[in-house]
């Protein structure tokens, strides 16, 4: 994880904005530079990813469009009529090798967007012509990770809490739930976790705290009240990979209350084949990314037969301790 930002790009249209300064103030050393729009750093041409992901830079800006997105087919909408999600905040603290945001985005950069306000009143817009929505909120990003100085997870869930028809979900790897401890549990609140073995945490999920971590953290979530969803997405084919996910799934059945669990979803490697491209570019060093993967669509994932013998391996294995109503299958 980063220790701080040594430069911190600003749009002039928000450089007074209250929570620009709040956000300032936590990282009183920061170099600050004024920029007329964000995209003129964050999109600019020739820029080194993985060089950038050793030292990300902050940017703040304003969001002044497009505040509500349909969700992705690479993502379950979890049986949702309105699945949607929003880009509070553009890239991730953390460096998992698999993640699409490399082959998405041009910058490591981490861009935040302060002006919450504008979301909330789209949010409603759409509640009041549709009825009712599925919100996820760290599609681009691990929202919660962001918490200490970036406390927009606060801020939805309170948001909520005045939102009957609004369901929220928040994914996260971080173990930053007592950020939000203090506040009310809210039934249409699903925080995700999503859990790989320890092997793939040290190998391959950079940064990410680890598993043992992660799961104390979900306990102590399910303890407090809150729906859990645990998602063991992606499961990744590496060496012995059969083992690794089945003591998973036993390591899971002895540590976590079953009945505080929501669901449990499964999904294995699927990407966007142009996004792959872009990543494999940059991370040749990364044998997961050189998979002989089957391309349709232009969706690369694992070979059906690949997939199957994933589902045959890891529900069965969840099922001993988990009620297979509760495991649910996100694949393309």
């Amino acid at each position: 994880m980063f220790k701080s930002f040594s430069h911190i790009y600003i749009e002039e249209t928000v450089a007074d904005h209250f929570r620009t300064k709040e956000i300032l103030s936590k990282f009183p050393n920061a170099i600050q530079i004024p920029i007329r729009h964000y995209k003129d750093s964050f999109n600019r041409n020739s820029q080194n990813f993985r060089i950038q992901k050793q030292s990300p830079k902050l940017v703040l800006a304003e969001k002044k469009e497009h505040f509500l997105y349909p969700g992705s087919d690479f993502s379950p909408n979890f049986s949702h009529k309105h699945f949607y999600y929003n880009t509070l905040a553009l890239n991730c603290i953390y460096d998992c090798e698999y993640c699409y945001l490399q082959g998405m985005f041009p910058s490591a950069n981490l861009v935040l967007f302060v002006n919450w306000e504008d979301f909330f009143t789209e949010t409603k817009k759409f509640l009041d012509v549709n009825g009712s929505l599925y919100l996820a909120l760290s599609y681009d990003t691990d929202l919660l990770a962001l918490e200490s100085f970036f406390p927009a997870t606060k801020s939805w869930i309170q948001f909520a809490s005045t939102e009957p028809n609004l369901t929220l979900e928040i994914r996260t790897k971080s173990t930053n739930f007592q950020s939000i401890a203090h506040l009310t549990p809210n039934p249409n609140i699903i925080l995700a976790w999503t859990i790989s073995p320890q092997i793939v945490i040290d190998t391959i999920e950079h940064g990410t705290p680890s598993l043992q971590a992660r799961i104390k953290t979900m306990q102590k979530t399910i303890e407090a009240g809150w729906k859990v969803r645990v998602c063991i997405d992606p499961v990744l084919r590496i060496p012995d990979w059969k083992f690794h996910y089945q003591s998973l799934a036993e390591t899971l059945g002895k540590e976590l209350n079953p009945k505080g669990i929501t669901e449990l979803s499964v999904g294995g490697f699927r990407m966007n084949l142009d996004f792959l491209k872009q990543i494999t570019d940059k991370r040749k060093d990364s044998s997961i990314l050189f998979h002989p993967f089957e391309k349709k669509d232009k969706i690369v994932s694992y070979s059906k037969e690949e997939t199957e013998e994933i589902i045959n391996v890891v529900v069965p294995s969840l099922e001993k301790h988990f009620d297979p109503s509760q495991i649910n299958l996100s694949y393309p």
